[in-house]
């Protein structure tokens, strides 16, 4: 069984948007506050596409998952409550990451995350941060799995839901 990521495609989105609407549930079931509000939504998700930074995760042929990796800076990563470890060198962000609840158990979020980092590097970029809810557990795990370090807490907005875990990796640049 083939596993690799491509560019995601306007044709793609229902079953993104599906994808997503699984995640969601999820994370409500979970009792994390984290997307129950309408985001992302679908003019989201288009612009991610549009912007080539929306990769789907492929198993077999299938779309097994969604993310999205912006390599321009992050502006609610402005502001910290803690510190960042690299603030000199650009960085890249993943957003927006689910696996379809087909593939769940299937450990493919570890996977997809590596496609994602190595996506980065060969872009030139070598810092990678990422942010999740402070009940979101299973994200929270696959961040920490695949090598990020807590860094402190952003702010998505002002909202009681708008703090955010904030995590940083940082691979060594090539000589």
């Amino acid at each position: 069984m083939a596993v690799y990521i491509r560019l995601a495609r306007t044709e793609d989105l229902p079953q993104i948007m599906n994808i997503i609407a699984e995640a969601k549930q999820l994370m409500k079931d979970d009792g994390n506050p984290q997307w129950q509000k309408g985001k992302p939504n679908e003019a989201i998700l288009a612009a991610d596409i549009e912007k080539k930074r929306a990769y789907c995760l492929i198993s077999d042929q299938n779309i097994a998952g969604i993310a999205a990796l912006l390599t321009t800076p992050e502006p609610t990563y402005d502001q910290i409550d803690g510190s960042w470890n690299n603030q000199a060198d650009p960085y890249a962000t993943i957003h927006r990451i689910a696996i379809s609840t087909k593939f769940r158990g299937q450990q493919l979020g570890k996977i997809f995350m590596s496609n994602l980092i190595t996506c980065g590097i060969m872009l030139g970029i070598h810092n990678f941060r990422i942010d999740t809810h402070e009940v979101n557990k299973r994200m929270q795990g696959l961040i920490k799995a695949t090598g990020f370090e807590y860094r402190g807490i952003i702010l998505i907005d002002s909202t009681e839901d708008g703090a955010r875990n904030a995590y940083e990796l940082n691979l060594p640049s090539p000589a």
